[in-house]
């Protein structure tokens, strides 16, 4: 029996991307961004509908094409069915059916959020692959939690963000210190060249697994406006200091979590997954820990931690295994818990 070739489609927020997957093994992984976000500081969400039905075309038939097959060789259809922004989201699931129909082949829908936790079974996504269980630190614009990951379709959220999400807090804490939407990789960026003690700013107390940014977020506004008060020129001037400070912060409050669960539940395999898991200072941190703790980490090829469909093909390819597939009736929804794509199946 040949293995199956599956084309996956990710259209969650802003970036529309589709990917081929045969086995384990991705034959490509095509993403087109949107730059106009830019201008307004953060994701227009019916800008970001309008550019996915520009892109989704072109974009599956680069996929098709660099993947070097044709259509009539691809055995299912996978879409990101949710989270994320409707709009964009209705764009690809309209999309997916569209295609399952007209070839004639099966249609998957797949979670966003454990599609970044199971990218880590692509094959190049790292040297070797989790064992189970292991905990994932899942960390995005939109989504800060630890899941705990017995197996591909068994997950636990055993700890979230009762607010903002850490990759939101770089963002509004880069745009206080004036710089472009998205901050994150800028703070990073210039992070590098700062002292990461210089500042120091509060820190959440939450008993449990649970997160929490908006402390921080607040903790660098009254700071920025005091010292801003007395010397018009403290962000400019201070500038790598202020995001290596922040950066700092932000990781150890991840990461003092992560050691809580890892030590409680007596777990050393530990991986990270979704866009701020890109970030150096997380992966450094990851690093560390790996010495200090012993663990064993994974942490995912850039090319997976940002919205990709090599991941949705990912989890499309498992599920084709398992004969899991949608209906035409399926449709897309904003808010989707990992916890709640697991209730109904068997």
């Amino acid at each position: 029996m040949s293995e199956s070739i599956i084309l996956g489609i990710e259209s969650s927020c802003d970036d529309t991307s589709a990917a081929i997957i045969k086995g384990n093994k991705i034959l490509s992984n095509i993403a087109a961004s949107q730059a106009i976000h830019n201008e307004y500081g953060g994701v227009v969400p019916e800008l970001a509908s309008r550019a996915h039905q520009q892109n989704i075309i072109p974009v599956v038939h680069k996929a098709v094409n660099k993947a070097n097959i044709q259509q009539k060789d691809i055995s299912a259809v996978g879409f990101t069915r949710g989270p994320g922004l409707l709009g964009s989201l209705l764009v690809g699931t309209s999309f997916a059916k569209s295609l399952s129909m007209s070839l004639d082949v099966p249609l998957i829908e797949v979670n966003h959020l454990q599609a970044h936790i199971l990218a880590h079974f692509i094959d190049d996504a790292n040297e070797k692959s989790p064992e189970f269980p292991f905990l994932c630190l899942t960390v995005s614009g939109g989504h800060t939690m630890i899941v705990l990951v017995r197996d591909y379709f068994d997950m636990e959220i055993i700890g979230k963000t009762i607010d903002d999400a850490a990759g939101e807090a770089f963002d509004k804490i880069g745009k206080i210190f004036g710089l472009d939407y998205p901050a994150g990789p800028i703070v990073d960026q210039l992070a590098k060249t700062g002292n990461a003690d210089a500042f120091k700013f509060n820190k959440p107390r939450l008993e449990n697994y649970d997160y929490s940014f908006s402390g921080i977020k607040t903790s660098v506004l009254y700071f920025i406006q005091k010292e801003v008060k007395k010397n018009p020129e403290f962000i400019t001037e201070n500038l790598a200091d202020l995001c290596a400070s922040v950066q700092k912060s932000i990781i150890e409050i991840l990461m003092l979590k992560v050691e809580k669960a890892a030590k409680d539940l007596n777990i050393n395999e530990v991986a990270i997954a979704g866009g701020v898991s890109a970030n150096s200072g997380l992966r450094e941190a990851m690093q560390q820990n790996a010495e200090k703790l012993g663990w064993n980490i994974y942490i995912p090829k850039f090319e997976y931690t940002t919205d990709n469909a090599a991941m949705i093909a990912m989890v499309a390819k498992l599920k084709f295994d398992k004969g899991e597939f949608a209906d035409l009736s399926v449709s897309a929804t904003a808010r989707y818990d990992i916890e709640e794509s697991f209730k109904t199946k068997d």
